[in-house]
């Protein structure tokens, strides 16, 4: 969360707290915030009755606010007018290997402020983290969201086997595998040819695919494997470096 908040009558609505709620917003609707925005707000920022916030949904734009405090612990934000409207978000997936815990928050950070619409992480054979905290990776995702100026969280997916994840993966949506060896198209080419199409990019764990992983996706139609160029990425490198050169030339960006 931003931590501007200043007094009611002189404040700039663009320097101001940001927060995701999951309630509806419209003008003169009250949100009761959940306890934690609560307990920032008024314990951390010591917001007053008739401060300002920003709140939004991932649905209805982003609203300006005025905190109305409940009782000793609760806090009810009113819709006062629509500061931005809703806009749609990249259509790219990141489908990665987790890694260790601090490389996995700042994997979740960056991608969120990045633009991704979905976090998806795989376990490969090759996979150290044998399991995921979705609950941390949804409050980071949310943090992010709210601190980059995005008007949505992206979806966090239930960590999937690499084999159950090529079986149910969408074939209208290709896949750019991150290909440690091997020739590969240059990721900018990758993300010139799949403008304006559904994408998903894949980047594997720290000891690399399994050749046999590596086998089956170069199998597969909807595969493209992609380079990042000659030096070798640490996972958590190769899946931002290859967010941002897709951002630059399909995503929004341009």
């Amino acid at each position: 969360m931003t931590e501007e908040l200043t007094e009611a009558g002189g404040q700039d609505p663009h320097n101001k707290t940001r927060l995701y709620v999951t309630g509806d917003l419209g003008a003169g609707m009250a949100v009761t915030l959940d306890e934690g925005q609560a307990h920032y707000l008024l314990h951390v920022l010591r917001a007053k009755a008739g401060d300002l916030v920003s709140l939004f949904n991932g649905r209805d734009g982003e609203w300006l606010a005025q905190v109305s405090p409940a009782g000793k612990r609760g806090v009810t934000a009113t819709c006062l007018r629509q500061t931005e409207l809703q806009h749609g978000a990249p259509d790219i997936w990141l489908a990665f290997a987790p890694v260790k815990k601090t490389p996995s928050d700042y994997l979740v950070q960056k991608a969120v402020e990045l633009g991704v619409s979905v976090l998806l992480p795989v376990f490969t054979r090759r996979t150290i983290v044998s399991r995921i905290n979705e609950e941390r990776m949804a409050a980071n995702a949310i943090e992010a969201a709210e601190q980059s100026g995005r008007l949505s969280v992206p979806e966090i997916r239930s960590g999937a086997a690499f084999d159950k994840l090529l079986a149910a993966w969408p074939s209208e949506r290709r896949l750019l595998f991150c290909d440690e060896g091997g020739d590969a198209k240059a990721m900018t080419q990758a993300a010139r040819e799949s403008r304006g199409g559904p994408c998903a990019i894949l980047t594997g764990p720290e000891g690399g695919f399994d050749p046999s992983e590596r086998a089956a996706l170069r199998a597969l139609p909807f595969v493209v494997p992609v380079t990042l160029g000659p030096r070798i990425l640490r996972a958590d490198t190769a899946a931002l470096a290859a967010l941002a050169v897709w951002q630059s030339i399909a995503g929004d960006w341009l």
